[in-house]
């Protein structure tokens, strides 16, 4: 008979342990392990009709599970050799491009009489500017006394139908029109 100890050596091995990159394949052949919640943790709810809610189904598995996808699919891939010929004249002629635009655009300033626009921003400002926008910006947050609205139980349709059917009413009295209640009952 083997103490605790004994076979915990055995098992886990550190050598082995420290080196391994295997990892346990969750269910369907997926890589990592499956994240989805079981059904008494999910609180997304949609709405039956009538004024009823029932939890919302869950989402079918994607078909690609369990295959790694390529660097290529995800990736815009280059076209064109790196430091070619042509990558090289691509790039001088959107240059030069910008700064014909550019001469044409101080031209047709100084013709109109008009101030020419210049670029006055030094490198301490462009500094500046950059660490601004790197800067954490502050969330907006929400206020404690915030309450979401309840859900009314109703579907998009009825939802829908409902709201057509006060539309009517109110153009009707606008217009003057006299009309029962009852033609303006969506019938749900």
């Amino acid at each position: 008979m083997k103490t605790f100890s004994q076979f915990m050596s055995e098992v886990y091995d550190k050598d082995v342990m420290g080196s391994s990159q295997i990892r346990k394949s969750g269910e369907g052949g997926r890589i990592g392990r499956e994240r989805k919640k079981s059904e008494p943790e999910k609180r997304r709810m949609k709405a039956a009709g009538g004024g009823k809610m029932v939890p919302a189904k869950s989402y079918k598995d994607r078909k690609d599970i369990g295959t790694q996808r390529q660097a290529s699919d995800r990736v815009q891939q280059p076209t064109k050799e790196r430091g070619s010929a042509d990558v090289k004249q691509s790039y001088a002629d959107k240059v030069k491009a910008e700064r014909k635009k550019a001469a044409q655009a101080r031209i047709a300033a100084r013709k109109s009489g008009s101030q020419v626009k210049q670029t006055t921003t030094s490198s301490k400002d462009a500094e500046k500017q950059a660490s601004k926008m790197l800067t954490k910006k502050t969330t907006k947050t929400a206020s404690p006394n915030y309450k979401p609205a309840k859900a009314s139980g109703y579907s998009r349709d009825e939802r829908r139908k409902l709201k057509r059917a006060g539309d009517r009413l109110i153009r009707d009295t606008q217009k003057g029109i006299k009309k029962p209640a009852s033609h303006y009952d969506p019938k749900l």
